[in-house]
């Protein structure tokens, strides 16, 4: 190849990555004016889903035990969806009707909003996943750190992750003797190693 025709086509490429890296930034300033700001009443449905009318919303980045998944404690079995879903209203209660403002990032397979949502100057989604009720699912890696660390909500006993537990109740998946799954185990002894 002449070294003009090099030029030419590395000239061809850069201009090339700069269109789609402008072609990329417009999509996603435009899907920010796309967001929609919603604000109260909510219900909370479950540990990482809200519910507003006839809008169901579900908090982008966490993932809560599902309403009737069981944990273990000490040996026994604990309603931990049941805990993760009152921790979520408890939130909602504590801001009241238009305390907490979610603002949108798209729809989810179920045709269910992605949310962020902010009470009280705090970001909701972190702090499920801050006070142990949720796990990350994307963003919250910090916040799920430090319950493990601190030993506070599902972190207080054994758990199934929640997309685990789903799968486990679709048939998906085996979990081993003792409720873990292999992934579980291998997470724990990932967090024993990197702290």
């Amino acid at each position: 190849m002449s070294p003009g025709r090099a030029v030419r086509a590395l000239r061809d490429g850069v201009i090339t990555l700069a269109l789609l890296g402008g072609m990329g930034w417009a999509v996603l300033e435009l899907d920010k004016r796309n967001a929609t700001v919603l604000t109260g009443p909510f219900v909370a449905i479950d540990g990482d889903s809200l519910r507003q009318g006839e809008r169901r919303l579900r908090l982008v980045g966490i993932d809560a035990p599902e309403a009737r998944q069981m944990c273990r404690r000490g040996g026994q079995d604990w309603a931990c969806g049941r805990a993760a879903t009152q921790a979520l209203r408890g939130f909602v209660r504590q801001t009241g009707a238009g305390g907490m403002v979610c603002t949108t990032t798209g729809l989810d397979k179920y045709q269910r909003w992605l949310v962020r949502c902010q009470a009280n100057g705090f970001d909701v989604n972190g702090e499920m996943v801050r006070q142990g009720w949720a796990v990350d699912y994307g963003g919250y890696g910090r916040e799920e750190g430090e319950a493990r660390r601190l030993k506070v909500g599902l972190w207080t006993g054994q758990f199934d992750t929640p997309q685990e537990w789903r799968r486990a109740q679709r048939g998906d998946v085996v979990l081993e003797p003792g409720g873990a799954s292999w992934l579980d185990r291998f997470r724990g002894v990932w967090a024993r190693v990197s702290d």
